[in-house]
């Protein structure tokens, strides 16, 4: 088996990744996430997928020369705006009074990049989030527990977060958090690398 890369440092990605028990690294992409004048959400998170995958390679030790590497990124749209990670309190609290009693669509790209062939599969994932009508206490009392100020749409949807919301909708629960595994099991059945058959070796 290729050496399987995950390029991200997120505790999240890679406890999502360990459910598929084979063995992995992780690494730091270095890239400029500004999206591109005129760019759709779509278009932004599945480039930014690849060139965090990509980036891996270009690190200075270069030594993912022939590895699978996973990128994956991931925006929220509500009324047509993109909004990334809040970073500090006022701009959480400004995100989630802006999605209270609306649906919130995560778009959340995906590529698996072989660095020995230079073949990159990549797709974006949907997965939809109704929120309930949320109090400014509620709120803030959610922010001041959880400080979810890395998080795009500022909460955890796997801890308390949940407590935010009417209803999901996706194929995926995990695509929400970052990394759609059922997709990606399907990419990387598109390199060669079949997830069940390596459990026997």
């Amino acid at each position: 088996m290729q050496t399987l890369v995950l390029g991200s440092t997120s505790v999240f990605r890679r406890t999502i990744l360990e459910k598929l028990n084979l063995p992995f690294e992780c690494a730091k992409p270095n890239i400029d996430e500004t999206a591109k004048i005129d760019e759709s959400p779509i278009a932004l998170v599945e480039r930014l997928a690849i060139e965090k995958a990509k980036a891996i390679v270009k690190t200075k030790d270069n030594k993912f020369t022939d590895a699978l590497i996973i990128g994956s990124d991931q925006v929220a749209v509500c009324e047509g705006e993109i909004l990334g990670k809040p970073h500090n309190f006022e701009n959480g609290f400004k995100q989630l009074r802006k999605f209270s009693g609306k649906a919130v669509v995560f778009h959340t790209g995906l590529c698996v990049y072989n660095s020995n062939t230079d073949k990159t599969f990549s797709l974006v994932e949907p997965f939809t989030v109704h929120f309930n009508e949320l109090t400014d206490d509620e709120i803030s009392n959610y922010l001041h527990t959880e400080q979810p100020y890395n998080c795009a749409g500022s909460f955890k949807s796997e801890a308390l977060g949940i407590c935010l919301f009417k209803k999901l909708e996706g194929d995926d629960p995990n695509t929400l958090i970052g990394l759609p595994l059922i997709k990606l099991v399907g990419l990387l059945k598109q390199h060669g690398l079949d997830v069940l058959a390596e459990q026997k070796k």
